[in-house]
């Protein structure tokens, strides 16, 4: 598999390779696939013939070509020199826009996810929301591209967006201010003693920057953190080296993931290194349906060899990996060729990760009403191996009693995020019990080599 950085990313790609193409399976092919290429030829002449407009040859072409890739999966797909462009902002650069990652659903424009801290985060832009309208234009039944670029533009210029969320009774404006969207894809903080460290996504290096962000952490407070917090909520994927690394940083040893190809044989097992970052620190990981591919490969990986606790909610449910395929120097075809599976040989498609503590978003006054948008929503998504219950895939939409407090008695208590904030409470109090613990072993020790009554104070 050679290795390029630009190659091997996409929005919520899994994994990308350079691979050659060859045209020997032409002459392969089938008397009966001749007759369905027979078929699209004469349908191709008719349609120059006869449409009611005079067709250029390229957008024929490149129409079968899209509709082609669609029946497959929504991942395939073709790549022109504006797309590579795109795949390269993606994963190298800058650019001026509102911060999201959509799809095209039916003909609608529908929000996979905002990136944190972008203007569509801060504006309230929320994942499953559909997309009717730009500056007050219809866009719905174009196409995602010509949407897209109507949303990047000129850092300080604004733009309008007609939402369509389910649970509210009407459409809504919201009227956002394009800004310069950095990919720094880590942050950290500290917050009562813990370190959170927040991957937005997976480009370059972020593996390099989690292990930074560690020794930063270490660093602030002059000494190790009593744990930390892995926040990889609304975070699209990326790199699958990248998802690797990050395992990596905290497993000792053992399998990370595997890809499987079309064949029995064709697999490929990543393994960690010896050596845990944090020292093997308490760690929760934090998911939400937001969270796909790389970011699923961490939670999967962490979860199975039990090195964190992974809380939230279910998470997207994509498991397969792309491959990006050259036509030419300017395009390329980004195809689905293989599944990837956690440690235990588990598919995250469709089912995604199910947290081991499942905690709703209550600090989001929408939370209850707002469609979650997965993999298993997507027209034309792969189909899990071993096969889902429907049960399995509604699960975070039961209510729980143990989260009953309202939008506004969470702001009472300034609590802003309440998942992040359950996170850190239930830190603490691992922590808490195993300093309890731990002092109670000692004296425990010493009363008998004494045999001295032992005394506490509280």
């Amino acid at each position: 598999m050679m290795k390029s950085r630009l190659a091997r990313a996409s929005a919520i790609a899994l994994a990308v390779a350079l691979v050659p193409i060859t045209t020997s399976a032409i002459s392969q092919v089938e008397s009966d696939t001749q007759a369905e290429i027979a078929k699209f030829v004469d349908i191709f002449e008719r349609v120059k013939t006869d449409y009611v407009e005079p067709v250029d040859d390229d957008k024929l072409v490149r129409g079968a070509i899209d509709g082609m890739l669609a029946a497959l999966d929504p991942h395939s797909s073709y790549l022109d020199a504006r797309d590579f462009a795109n795949l390269r902002t993606q994963t190298e650069g800058m650019y001026g826009g509102l911060g999201l990652s959509v799809t095209m659903q039916d003909g609608a424009v529908k929000v996979i996810a905002p990136t944190r801290e972008t203007p569509a985060d801060k504006a309230g832009i929320k994942a499953g929301d559909y997309i009717t309208h730009l500056d007050g234009k219809l866009i719905y039944g174009g196409t995602l591209d010509d949407a897209v670029d109507q949303m990047r533009g000129e850092p300080g210029t604004s733009i309008k967006l007609t939402i369509v969320r389910e649970g509210r009774d009407k459409p809504f404006d919201v009227t956002i201010t394009r800004a310069i969207i950095d990919l720094k894809p880590v942050t950290w903080e500290v917050k009562d003693d813990i370190g959170i460290i927040t991957i937005a996504s997976f480009t370059s290096s972020v593996g390099e920057d989690v292990n930074q962000a560690i020794a930063d952490i270490e660093a602030k407070l002059g000494r190790k953190p009593v744990g930390y917090v892995l926040d990889m909520r609304s975070n699209p994927g990326g790199l699958l080296d990248e998802a690797v690394a990050v395992s990596d940083v905290f497993l000792q040893k053992g399998e990370i993931v595997s890809q499987r190809g079309r064949h029995k044989g064709d697999i490929e097992r990543y393994y960690a290194r010896p050596g845990d970052s944090t020292g093997g620190l308490p760690l929760i990981v934090l998911v939400d349906s937001g969270s796909a591919s790389a970011s699923e490969i961490v939670a999967g990986a962490l979860q199975d060899h039990r090195r964190a606790l992974v809380m939230g909610e279910r998470s997207f449910g994509k498991g397969s990996v792309q491959t990006l395929l050259p036509l030419s120097r300017t395009s390329a075809l980004k195809l689905t060729t293989a599944r990837y599976f956690t440690p235990s040989g588990k598919s995250v498609q469709e089912g995604g990760i199910e947290p081991d503590i499942a905690v709703p978003q209550i600090s989001d006054p929408d939370y209850k009403t707002r469609m979650k948008l997965r993999e298993s929503d997507l027209r034309g998504h792969l189909i899990n191996e071993i096969g889902l219950d429907d049960k399995d895939l509604e699960v975070d939409k039961l209510d729980d009693p143990r989260f009953t407090m309202t939008t506004e008695q969470l702001k009472e208590k300034g609590i802003e995020d309440f998942q992040l904030y359950y996170a850190l409470a239930t830190l603490q109090r691992t922590t808490l019990a195993s300093s309890r613990l731990a002092a109670t072993r000692p004296v425990a020790a010493r009363s008998a080599a004494t045999g001295r009554p032992v005394t506490r104070r509280n």
